[in-house]
């Protein structure tokens, strides 16, 4: 088959060894790609995507009804290797008969030892310890210098007890948590039996709850969540902890927040903008932890959602059931 009469599949980014391996492999395929780890230029999403069947995306590409309008009616499947799909223009997809799949699963692991390993970064103040290392501030040792919180005996509240979430509580309960809270779209009793969680309002989570952890999918119903009014209700010790999406967090509410001591400590991988300024207030602060959205970062977390994401693509384009479909 000529290169004109192949499939054509665009792909926007550089993918991890693994993936880019099982690609190449593809050669029944006209493959064409963003060949630099650096996101593709707008213009050339549009230009690079027309007459594809297939397009392997990153979160950072939005896909909304123009790059659909440019692709053209050929496009019938798009692959994201991401597990949440919120870059998507959802509606306009389904509308066009387009299929969609993600990279759950394979990423868990590695996004619940981050979001552990953030938490514990954050409370117990491990970057202002290395900074006061760094430019001599350690003078010597002292009782209450540089105290900070502790699970053991902690009440922790999960703000989504899915995958992840309940991933998370299970690397909790060696730390000594007293008590799990968890709030989501609806009860999970398998989820919460395993680690005796008791499913509670978002204001209960809030007000009772030492460390509150996001791990839920951003929706209309999630966006927003961590704002104002529930960083009024949560004790003025407690510390959040974001590995979710950005915008689940009202940031300008969490700024004053902490520089008005109505929570202690936060905790972020992700952040509105991704990446966020450098001058934002957020990252003045000392009480805040920011980092760069890296909750998968793992050398086998993310060569196995590149695999996975390449599998998706080749199913959906053959016509055979993806491994990990959304269904819209």
């Amino acid at each position: 088959m000529s290169t004109s009469e192949q499939k054509k599949i665009f792909v926007t980014r550089r993918i991890p060894p693994e993936g880019q391996k099982l690609l190449s492999q593809a050669d029944s395929y006209n493959v064409k790609q963003w060949d630099s780890d650096e996101p593709i230029p707008r213009d050339e999403l549009i230009k690079g995507v027309v007459g594809a069947h297939g397009l392997l995306c990153l979160l950072s590409d939005k896909i909304d009804q123009e790059v659909l309008d440019a692709a053209g009616p050929n496009l019938k499947v798009v692959s994201t290797l991401s597990v949440g799909f919120d870059h998507l223009c959802v509606e306009e997809i389904k509308k066009r008969g387009i299929r969609v799949s993600n990279t759950p699963n394979v990423s868990t692991e590695a996004t619940a030892e981050l979001t552990v390993a953030l938490l514990l970064t954050t409370c117990r103040r491990l970057p202002e310890a290395i900074e006061e290392v760094k430019n001599g501030g350690w003078k010597t040792w002292s009782p209450m210098w540089l105290c900070g919180a502790g699970l053991s005996n902690s009440t922790v509240g999960i703000i989504g007890l899915g995958r992840i979430g309940l991933a998370v509580a299970r690397r909790l309960v060696p730390f000594g948590v007293k008590r799990f809270l968890y709030t989501d779209f609806q009860e999970i009793p398998d989820n919460a039996k395993e680690i005796n969680a008791e499913y509670v309002s978002n204001d209960k989570i809030a007000e009772d709850s030492d460390f509150v952890i996001v791990n839920c999918c951003l929706t209309p119903e999630t966006e927003g969540l961590c704002n104002k009014d529930f960083f009024r209700r949560m004790k003025k010790t407690a510390i959040l902890i974001n590995t979710s999406r950005g915008p689940v967090v009202n940031q300008e509410d969490l700024h004053d927040a902490l520089t008005s001591g109505q929570i202690a400590a936060a905790g972020l991988d992700v952040t509105t903008p991704e990446p966020i300024p450098t001058d934002h207030p957020l990252l003045s602060l000392k009480n805040c932890v920011i980092l760069p959205h890296i909750g998968s970062a793992t050398l086998d977390a993310r060569n196995a959602m590149s695999v996975l994401t390449v599998n998706n693509l080749l199913k959906g384009l053959a016509g055979e059931p993806m491994p990990c479909e959304v269904k819209l």
